[in-house]
């Protein structure tokens, strides 16, 4: 499937509400989206993406690298925050400037303002690759939003309960749309089904997600 050229056009923005707290901002990164590419390209150059491990030993389909002054990171250690990129020893990359703009412009139009994070996830997903269902509740303060940032081939966001086990929404994501959620849905279950094979003009057969947290309060 190749995707039309003409997605690469500032398209209009609507907002989708989810559940009470937590919202989809359609197409609203797809203006910034190169700019924000770049920025990715910027910060692996520093911190290559990898494949980590969970701690029971499974090696996640999902490339990962970081950026801001914490980045989360999984070993035989646990899931945490930590200021060095466990590969290099050295800090984490800067946040690009272009990043940290977008995330505090989507948590304000989704009623959360004054979000300053400080990490930034940014997972690459190739087709075959998936992330199943958990809950982001490695950071000190609940009350700050998590803003989710998908550029590329399209997907399957899956949105659930405040329980593992409760059914959960499957949410299309196109190329710039954000989903936004703190609040009374801060600490939902979510995850992403296998992507599928698909062409974007600017990412290719690949999808990259920047998810912004506020690791420390």
């Amino acid at each position: 499937m190749t995707m039309d050229l003409f997605e690469q056009l500032p398209p209009k923005l609507w907002v989708e509400p989810l559940c009470e707290g937590a919202v989809v901002l359609r197409r609203f990164a797809s203006a910034p989206a190169t700019d924000l590419l770049v920025g990715i390209e910027q910060v692996a150059e520093q911190a290559p993406f990898r494949q980590m491990q969970t701690p029971g030993g499974h090696t996640m389909s999902v490339a990962m690298t970081c950026c801001g002054p914490w980045g989360w990171v999984t070993d035989a250690k646990g899931y945490r925050y930590q200021q060095n990129d466990p590969l290099s020893g050295e800090l984490w990359p800067s946040m690009p400037a272009s990043f940290q703009a977008l995330a505090a412009e989507a948590a304000g139009m989704a009623g959360y303002g004054s979000f300053e994070p400080d990490s930034c996830l940014v997972n690459r997903y190739s087709p075959g690759a998936k992330m199943g269902l958990h809950q982001d509740k490695n950071e000190e303060d609940f009350d700050q939003p998590i803003v989710s940032v998908s550029l590329g081939t399209p997907v399957s966001f899956q949105f659930g309960g405040l329980r593992r086990g409760d059914r959960p929404q499957r949410v299309p994501l196109e190329h710039g749309d954000v989903v936004v959620w703190g609040g009374p849905a801060r600490l939902r279950y979510h995850g992403v089904l296998t992507l599928k094979h698909a062409e974007h003009p600017l990412t290719g057969s690949n999808r990259y997600n920047l998810t912004f947290r506020r690791a420390r309060s």
